[in-house]
């Protein structure tokens, strides 16, 4: 029951009964049904903030669904990652450098890769399935570009193998006469003393004496460019290409048993020692050359003789002694 109020009035000194008007009924409805409104508004934010609704907590546990099957892929990824990594390291450190080709850059093998963004990140900008497809398309991409330039440097790198193992083969590396007790070796590689003018004249190659008829063979795999009969100079020479900048020259021959546009094979015998030319003694004069230009063939004994015989003949070859001919 509403409270009836009353009011003094000083004119006729007594209380009288205040009377409501439909006005005033009106703006206090307007008040009460306002503070009702704000009190609803802030109860329903504070619901909404802290009680999900059950589409928000459907959606939730699919994004949660979704992170945690992005966290496996990733990790599954980052495994993949790390194994390439080796493989790249692998390759360019041990096996380019052993077979003498050129290390890929990192930065050429792993352009472009990146990770993929955090699924509540991408829920805020309202593209969760879209861009978590495209982040994890793309690092994929990425993994598959890095495995084809990994597949390419293996392609290269078995090219390699097989070129050194025919490179190994190729090169002169046995000496071309018997010389198990290692006194067949009668003058090195540099200045020394010319049989016939008894001056210093670089020999560019190594003379071994053997009786006439002795076999020489091959020091490694090629294809023989020059087998030359002459009086003077070389005399019978012999001349094999062994591919990949290396020739081998063997002089004052007696015999030829191979002719030009021949393969030979490493230790195969090519013909016999003599005395022609411009020799004065029966001996071979042999020399490899390198790009065109003769080196020591001390350096090219590898094959056929031990750390100790091979520091014989080093000794042997340094002796500054007559040369027992002479080139052309």
């Amino acid at each position: 029951m509403a409270k009836i109020k009353y009011y003094y009035d000083t004119e006729t000194c007594r209380y009288e009964r205040v009377k409501t008007s439909n006005f005033d009924i009106f703006l206090n409805a307007v008040g009460i049904l306002f503070l009702c409104s704000i009190f609803g508004f802030g109860f329903s934010l504070i619901y909404d903030r802290y009680f999900p609704s059950a589409e928000e907590q459907r959606l939730a546990n699919q994004v949660k669904v979704y992170q945690e099957a992005l966290d496996k892929l990733e990790g599954e990824m980052s495994s993949i990652d790390e194994m390439m990594t080796v493989l790249q390291e692998r390759d360019n450190d041990i096996y380019r450098v052993v077979l003498g080709a050129e290390p890929i850059a990192m930065e050429v093998r792993r352009a472009g890769t990146g990770g993929s963004k955090n699924l509540f990140e991408m829920l805020e900008n309202g593209a969760v399935q879209e861009e978590s497809i495209v982040t994890v398309e793309q690092k994929l991409k990425n993994l598959k570009r890095q495995m084809f330039i990994q597949t390419q440097s293996y392609d290269e790198v078995a090219k390699r193998a097989l070129e050194k193992e025919d490179m190994l083969a190729s090169m002169p590396a046995i000496q071309p006469v018997e010389n198990k007790k290692m006194k067949r070796l009668a003058s090195g590689y540099g200045m020394r003393i010319h049989p016939i003018y008894k001056v210093k004249k670089m020999h560019r190659g190594i003379d071994f004496s053997a009786k006439k008829g002795t076999p020489i063979y091959a020091t490694g795999n090629g294809k023989v460019v020059k087998a030359r009969k002459s009086n003077r100079g070389y005399g019978w020479h012999i001349t094999i290409d062994h591919k990949y900048g290396y020739q081998t020259l063997y002089a004052h021959m007696s015999k030829f048993d191979v002719k030009v546009g021949e393969v030979v094979k490493r230790g195969q015998k090519i013909g016999e020692i003599g005395n022609t030319g411009s020799s004065t003694a029966p001996h071979l004069h042999y020399e490899v050359r390198y790009k065109k230009r003769a080196v020591n063939p001390i350096k090219y004994f590898t094959k056929d003789i031990s750390p100790e015989q091979y520091a014989i003949l080093l000794e042997r070859a340094s002796r500054e002694t007559q040369s027992l001919g002479y080139s052309e």
